[in-house]
């Protein structure tokens, strides 16, 4: 059965945050069920119920799979090491994407997926060779062309994915002290994973909804869509930081341009908000902007949550 599992569903830093004392920090903290915790996003997809893969490493990924019984090793022929995580996508380069492939550097055999913007992130930083390449093989993603994924040693998973670019900006490490635009060609991308005549979009990054990824997005039978922000200008109003949605490469929710407006007439059969940062509202059960949102059809991502499209 094609099934996702929601490892995690905030955006970087989790919820809550760990230096954020913030309102719905404080209540999530508190241990308010109004306010669930969440980790930093990632998902899990498999074909077959037996081999996963990865979308995004978090940097809580080790919390993530042990709280994934689908993702514990099991015992195969006697040996010890083991896991079914087969392969692992990336959506970018920034540290809440990629740190977690260091929690995978114990010699365990699996495929790395990545635009070659991200992959270039990975070989220009040595600390990366922790994952050996000669055991976790890294495999550019061409854009617009479906392709089957294969495990580290060939074998296909059942799922073909197709990576498209979407707006979106480099890692904020690489930013030098400079707005460096947005970025349009693979920097941040787009995933649609299918199998068993059904199909998945993932994009927890986007810094605008164009026509061409309307278009691509209509008739999919789940979405999992950036839902940083509120309000673009939501950090700034919070004192969280001096950047809008928009600088940092992410749309808004709320607004003429936000998520809600722009996919509005899209025939999407199950839509979902995920990358939810600690400062939004809708992580909030009794919040008006929960409301809000799943008045408009939308659900709010939460960890552990299960999708089969």
């Amino acid at each position: 059965m094609f099934r996702a599992i929601v490892l995690g569903a905030a955006a970087g830093g989790g919820f809550p945050q760990w230096n954020s004392a913030g309102p719905g920090c404080l209540r999530a903290r508190a241990g308010d069920p109004a306010a669930r915790p969440r980790t930093q996003t990632s998902l899990a997809v498999t074909a077959d119920g037996e081999r996963w893969v990865l979308l995004n490493a978090a940097p809580d990924l080790r919390a993530q799979i042990e709280a994934t019984p689908a993702l514990h090793p099991r015992p195969a022929g006697g040996a010890i090491r083991h896991s079914p995580i087969a392969a692992v996508v990336l959506t970018g380069a920034e540290v809440d994407t990629v740190a977690g492939l260091l929690t995978m550097r114990e010699r365990q055999a699996f495929a790395l997926y990545g635009a070659p913007q991200s992959l270039d992130v990975l070989a220009g930083n040595p600390i990366f060779l922790a994952v050996n390449p000669e055991i976790v093989p890294r495999r550019p993603l061409p854009l617009g062309t479906p392709l089957p994924l294969a495990d580290a040693a060939g074998v296909p998973l059942g799922l073909d994915l197709e990576a498209y670019a979407v707006p979106g900006k480099i890692p904020l490490f690489a930013e030098a002290g400079r707005d460096p635009g947005r970025a349009d060609t693979g920097e941040t991308i787009g995933l649609r994973l299918s199998a068993h005549g059904r199909s998945l979009h993932f994009i927890p990054g986007c810094a605008a909804m164009t026509p061409a990824l309307a278009a691509r997005l209509d008739g999919a039978d789940a979405l999992f869509l950036d839902g940083t922000l509120w309000r673009d200008d939501e950090m700034i109003r919070a004192g969280a930081g001096p950047k809008t949605g928009g600088r940092m490469g992410h749309m808004s929710i709320d607004g003429p341009e936000g998520v809600l407006a722009t996919c509005r007439d899209l025939g999407i059969r199950r839509r979902i908000l995920i990358h939810l940062n600690n400062t939004n509202p809708v992580l909030l059960a009794d919040s008006p902007e929960r409301a809000a949102v799943l008045a408009a059809g939308w659900e709010v991502a939460e960890d552990g949550m299960e999708v089969a499209p």
